[in-house]
């Protein structure tokens, strides 16, 4: 298993649909932690990069309607 972490910015606010669905994508394969924070706008995710790419888990954060950025690693 190849745990990689990865931020996004939510760009707008989330409604109550999209924090379910975020609850239900925590049962995607290979998504091992999401993790929205208190003030809803960062979303944290944990997945494992030897059964998803980081388009999958993008397209899958997409699909369920998220409206989300990648933030950069800072240095």
């Amino acid at each position: 298993m190849t745990k990689v972490e990865v931020r996004y910015e939510i760009s707008e606010p989330l409604n109550d649909a999209q924090i379910e669905a975020i609850d239900r994508a925590r049962g995607i394969y290979g998504m091992a932690m999401l993790r929205l924070n208190p003030a809803m706008d960062e979303l944290l995710v944990h997945y494992d990069a030897s059964r998803l790419k980081l388009p999958d888990v993008e397209n899958a954060l997409r699909r369920i309607g998220l409206p989300i950025r990648r933030k950069e690693a800072s240095a």
